[in-house]
């Protein structure tokens, strides 16, 4: 399975949705990875704090290595599971990124590389069950990859207004990569994030949403400040506040989507 968390609109909670979700999956017993294609870095920094960019010996290999080497014909290809970072929690590993990302996307883009990541995601298929990607908050070269890359889509909401607005362009630039380049590519559903039950309008775009049609998966995700305490001490729900009332959301999510198949 491959999984790619998208929306073009910022603070979301795209890295968290996917984090979390990951951290499920892999404490379930699945081999679970989670590649970061945002240059801020934020999924790679929740499952290695600050050693995201090195373990204490140096740089080590991550996303941006990766592209930087398809520039290159002098540089020898390296094994896709040099790549790879494992984490602190069994069966969860990392494909970190790199702050430096956005220097070489135009390099990328005249250069055609747009297929590289799926090749990638395809040799790494065959070391984990479920893989995760995490996008940066636009519509560019790199999520235009991921969108390749994935089988299925999950958009995260977050009960706001712009939010409603951006989705839609956001669906058609969806169906345009399905259409132009993944014909296998769905989208699994519609994430409701950061919701407040006792307040009125965050009901009514969801109700609204669901009335246009709109394929809303049916756990929805509260607002908690645990959230960020779980990003400040670089550890997911599920090993941080496993009976938390967010965490439980999350497996009720995890849980939907494994039925839904």
């Amino acid at each position: 399975m491959r999984r790619v968390v998208f929306n073009q609109k910022g603070g979301v909670g795209k890295s968290s949705i996917t984090v979390n979700l990951a951290a499920i999956s892999a404490s379930e017993g699945l081999r679970t990875l989670v590649v970061d294609l945002d240059p801020q870095c934020n999924a790679s920094q929740y499952l290695l704090g600050m050693d995201a960019y090195s373990d204490g010996e140096g740089p080590k290999p991550n996303i941006g290595t990766f592209f930087a080497q398809t520039l290159s014909f002098r540089l020898k290809e390296k094994d896709p599971l040099e790549y790879i970072r494992a984490t602190a929690f069994e069966n969860l590993f990392v494909l970190p990124s790199d702050p430096e990302l956005g220097e070489i996307q135009h390099l990328l883009e005249s250069k055609h590389k747009i297929y590289k990541l799926r090749s990638l995601i395809k040799a790494l298929e065959r070391e984990f069950d479920v893989i995760y990607i995490d996008t940066p908050p636009a519509y560019n070269f790199y999520t235009l990859s991921a969108l390749i890359a994935a089988d299925k889509v999950l958009i995260p909401f977050d009960c706001d207004a712009f939010s409603r607005n951006a989705l839609y362009t956001l669906l058609e630039n969806i169906s345009e990569a399905r259409d132009d380049h993944n014909e296998q590519l769905a989208v699994e559903g519609i994430i409701v994030n950061q919701f407040q039950p006792r307040a009125r309008l965050p009901q009514q775009l969801v109700d609204s949403l669901a009335e246009e049609g709109l394929p809303i998966l049916g756990s929805y995700l509260s607002a908690s400040v645990v959230m960020r305490e779980s990003h400040g001490q670089a550890t997911p729900l599920i090993h941080m506040a496993p009976k938390h009332k967010l965490t439980q959301e999350f497996q009720a999510l995890h849980q939907e989507l494994i039925d839904a198949g």
